[in-house]
């Protein structure tokens, strides 16, 4: 028996001994993306999602698409709101209340925006206590950091595409960081890396005044004020420098001009957060020619929910009510600075006392927007952007970010496929954002070490416009309550005229004091 033991055991290993062996493992790609990671937005619609096991309501079917997408809300005012004052959905001493930060779990939201939002150049030259704007950006950044670490078990910040999924296996919210107003990086490509290197992966090239390099829309309270004709030399060189390191070029607030020179200059994605003219009339708002042009760079247009920006009647309402606070407002956002929570207050007052509102358009006029920015864009090319504010905000379900599985309901009754909305929700934004970070690394470049020194020279600099007088309205203080009076230094003397520069397309050089209806 023990012979035939052995024969058995011999015949076997000489079996074993035929069959080749197995191929070593290939080390895991630590940069590979993983099953979960490759969303819906990467085929078709119909191939992507599942077919429920029944007939469900569209309440159903919204709420599975809520808790299925990778929800990426475009814009967020709360960084402005920590350095100063106190107002929700930041608790007193400048802390997010755990409430809101629930609020935005229970949503389904993967990633939000934090706006780096520094506010326009004061006219008066930076104080050695106030700062400059770059001071004001690094504060709001590092007030950012501040509350990611001491929520770590609530926020995560995102440096990356890959960072927002990780968020969103982990039950977290990926925090990204978007600067409004190219001003912030008082015109030094050095100092736009260092951002780049905090964590900001968005920027505006201008916010709602011209700059000195890319000429804006202007805002509620000021035209665009035309300097460049769009984008100086400089600003050609600010827009390749983002899209070579990876940093999104955001041509929210930018004039005409401006937006068609980023277009010529482009090599990859560009963002918006304006909308379009056809639905909602506003200086800044896209025509139809822009909206297929951020589409042909593969960028995306983040519908902007502001109710203002939505319907006409409602804008023209606060129209009136800019021409009648306007000067008054600007003067005291300008003492307040930054203090978005005191400034929002005295706002309000301002309305209070102004006697009552016609209420704003309801929830369906933002996916109005979005049904028209499909059609002409491409369903590939939309995405949400700044949906969860309090200011100004849409009626009938859409007052805050409870409210967001009320948007998703209504694409739903539209007849969004589940592709679709999963598309719209967060998908095409990761796309672009991951489309920005290939041609980065295509560039084959280091950061700093590949990247100009360039600064904006004396020459270069256009001459700045002379601030108006204003006066308060009649029976208001000019100083906010409870505060003292900011006694304000006189302006420098202006820098030496530049030589003249050759004007664009043969076009006459406008006076300094030249101002521009656009967008």
């Amino acid at each position: 028996m023990r012979t035939s033991l052995s024969l058995v055991l011999l015949a076997a290993a000489a079996l074993a001994a035929c069959v080749p062996p197995a191929a070593p493992a290939e080390a895991p790609d630590p940069f590979a993306s993983s099953v979960d990671e490759v969303g819906p937005w990467a085929e078709a619609a119909p191939d992507v999602m599942e077919s429920p096991a029944g007939p469900a309501t569209p309440e159903q079917r919204a709420a599975r698409l809520q808790a299925r997408a990778l929800l990426v809300d475009g814009h967020s005012s709360v960084p402005s709101l920590l350095p100063g004052g106190s107002s929700d959905p930041v608790g007193p001493g400048g802390e997010p209340t755990a409430a809101e930060l629930a609020r935005l779990k229970a949503a389904g939201v993967t990633g939000k925006f934090f706006s780096i939002h520094v506010g326009p150049p004061a006219p008066q030259a930076p104080s050695s206590l106030g700062g400059s704007v770059a001071r004001r950006a690094l504060d709001l950044i590092d007030a950012t950091h501040r509350q990611i670490e001491r929520h770590r078990e609530t926020l995560v910040l995102a440096r990356s595409a890959r960072d927002v999924r990780r968020a969103e296996r982990e039950g977290k919210i990926a925090v990204l960081m978007g600067i409004e107003g190219g001003h912030a990086i008082e015109n030094s490509l050095p100092a736009l890396r260092s951002f780049y290197r905090l964590g900001v992966r968005t920027m505006a090239l201008t916010h709602t005044t011209t700059n000195d390099w890319a000429d804006s829309a202007g805002g509620a309270l000021d035209p665009g004020l035309v300097r460049h004709h769009g984008l100086s030399p400089f600003g050609e060189a600010v827009v390749r420098e983002m899209q070579r390191i990876g940093m999104l070029v955001d041509v929210s607030h930018a004039s005409d001009s401006t937006f068609q020179e980023v277009m010529k200059v482009a090599s990859a994605p560009v963002i918006t957060s304006s909308t379009m003219r056809a639905v909602g009339h506003h200086r800044r708002n896209l025509d139809d020619y822009m909206l297929r042009a951020i589409a042909e760079k593969g960028g995306i247009v983040m519908v902007n929910s502001w109710a203002l920006f939505l319907d006409e009647a409602y804008a023209a309402q606060s129209a009136r009510f800019a021409q009648k606070y306007g000067a008054y407002i600007k003067e005291l956002g300008e003492r307040l600075q930054g203090d978005a929570g005191a400034l929002r207050e005295l706002v309000e007052k301002l309305k209070a006392q102004d006697g009552p509102m016609a209420p704003p358009p309801p929830l369906s006029r933002i996916v109005d927007h979005i049904d028209y920015v499909v059609k002409v864009a491409g369903i590939a090319h939309v995405g949400l952007g700044s949906v969860f504010g309090g200011d100004e905000v849409l009626q009938d379900g859409l007052a805050g970010i409870d409210g967001l599985p009320n948007l998703t309901l209504e694409l739903v009754r539209r007849g969004y496929s589940d592709g679709d909305i999963l598309r719209l929700l967060g998908g095409n934004f990761l796309r672009v954002l991951e489309q920005a970070e290939a041609y980065a690394a295509s560039t084959d470049t280091t950061l700093s070490g590949h990247g100009s020194l360039r600064q904006l020279s004396a020459t270069e600099l256009p001459e700045p416009p002379t601030p108006p007088v204003t006066s308060p309205p009649a029976g208001q203080p000019l100083d906010p309550p409870s505060r003292p009076r900011v006694s304000w230094a006189a302006p420098p003397p202006p820098p030496p005229k530049p030589a003249p520069r050759l004007p664009k397309d043969g076009a006459p050089e406008p006076s300094p004091a030249e101002l521009r209806m656009s967008r």
